[in-house]
């Protein structure tokens, strides 16, 4: 008997619209139907890393019950020299809150993570060595974090040259490359989602082995309290803006998003997925970090309504 055809997803940065990545990967799960390879780009590497690692599901009841905004507020206030935060450390803090892995080779499915020399702007495809050093690389959006020094050079986001790395999936030799684009302009449809999610809001998750969840929950949440005070607080007195005038940090990551909306297209016509998912996202601003279960449930609704096509992809007879 021949076996299916190998596939390589794609999960394209998107900022606060990346929780959308598990809803996808939720889907296909649902269908039963498995990866061999993955390639990220910013927020896309850090789901598609923990998915590599089995814990997705962690990371989901994790960024529901947080409500979203508080995984922002979790890095440092740095002086705005090369950027506002610093992630290195806590990036670490919040990776292995979910999984002890910490290298690529030790990841489930191979995974690979678009970063931009910031010198040269060329893309960097990093598939080796330590796991959250790609991470803060590939997660290192301009003029918000400071860039990443990993292997010599300074890298940030990879969203600024490929923001959607059809080519690194490519380049892996999948026979079926499925890409999930964040930053398409669709307006988002009016749907409830599954039921699995009430179901799970109804009875709770599991809390970390050896551990109790109310209690675990609670002093996670008093650290981000904490932590996104702080940020009010220092970013509030760097700044002393008027109200009236664009919030900085939503400029900067707005006026990006533009720019990768117009990249993406252009790769995107270059060098097309087999299946293009694009999940109803539209009317998410690039900060809209408390749309967790929205954008989890548009991300669900758009793969699963693109199973049948992908099951005929992976079918050896089709090819």
């Amino acid at each position: 008997m021949t076996s299916r055809r190998s596939l390589g997803l794609v999960l394209g940065s998107g900022s606060s619209r990346g929780w959308a990545h598990i809803g996808v990967i939720e889907a296909l799960e649902e269908a039963g139907i498995t990866l061999d390879f993955i390639a990220g780009c910013s927020i896309g590497s850090y789901v598609g890393a923990l998915h590599a690692c089995g814990c997705l599901q962690k990371l989901k009841s994790f960024v529901l019950r947080m409500d979203g905004r508080k995984v922002f507020s979790y890095f440092d206030v740095v002086i705005p020299r090369a950027g506002l935060l610093d992630g290195s450390r806590k990036l670490r803090e919040l990776f292995s809150m979910h999984t002890s892995v910490t290298r690529f080779a030790e990841l489930d499915i191979p995974v690979a993570m678009v970063a931009t020399d910031l010198e040269s702007g060329d893309k960097v495809v990093l598939k080796s060595g330590d796991l959250l050093d790609a991470l803060r690389a590939t997660m290192s959006f301009p003029g918000l974090f400071a860039p990443a020094r990993v292997k010599g050079r300074w890298l940030v986001d990879g969203g600024l040259v490929d923001p959607v790395p059809v080519g690194v999936a490519r380049a892996a030799a999948a026979d079926v490359v499925v890409a999930v684009d964040l930053n398409s302009t669709i307006l988002p449809r009016r749907r409830k989602y599954s039921s699995e999610l009430a179901e799970e809001e109804k009875n709770g998750w599991d809390a970390p082995a050896g551990g109790h969840r109310n209690e675990w929950l609670d002093k996670v949440a008093a650290y981000y309290e904490s932590a996104e005070a702080n940020v009010r607080k220092k970013v509030g007195e760097m700044l002393k803006a008027d109200s009236s005038v664009p919030d900085l940090v939503e400029t900067v990551m707005t006026s990006v998003g533009i720019m990768q909306e117009r990249i993406t297209r252009i790769n995107l016509a270059v060098e097309p997925p087999d299946l293009l998912v694009q999940p109803r996202l539209g009317a998410l601003k690039m900060m809209d970090f408390d749309q967790v279960e929205h954008s989890i449930e548009e991300g669900y609704l758009s793969m699963k309504e693109k199973i049948d096509d992908l099951r005929r992809l992976l079918d050896p007879g089709d090819a």
